[in-house]
């Protein structure tokens, strides 16, 4: 099978699913989180550099969320189980009450 090409950045990827990019950031920092070589670290001449996703990535960003969203506390409880601080919980919550 034929290596995917087509790469989006993680920023267009969250306008893209109407997901907040805080959020996805936290779920790409486990890379386990996501189907293997399906998330891209492209080096732009900065430290951090850009996640970028495959097509096949950014379906397994959906699974994983719609995935966290169905357990006991989901979104909520997975930044707590990521140990985030709690502005950022509550950061992330605030978008997720107006979707």
């Amino acid at each position: 099978m034929a290596r995917d090409t087509h790469l989006c950045s993680i920023a267009q990827v969250a306008a893209m699913i109407g997901e907040n990019l805080e959020l996805i950031e936290i779920v790409t920092a486990n890379p386990d989180n996501i189907d293997d070589g399906e998330i891209v670290y492209v080096h732009d001449g900065t430290d951090e550099g850009i996640t970028a996703f495959t097509i096949r990535g950014i379906e397994s960003l959906k699974e994983f969320l719609a995935d966290v969203r169905t357990w006991d506390g989901g979104i909520r409880q997975f930044l707590v189980d990521c140990q985030c601080e709690p502005a950022v919980i509550d950061r992330i919550m605030a978008q997720q009450a107006k979707s």
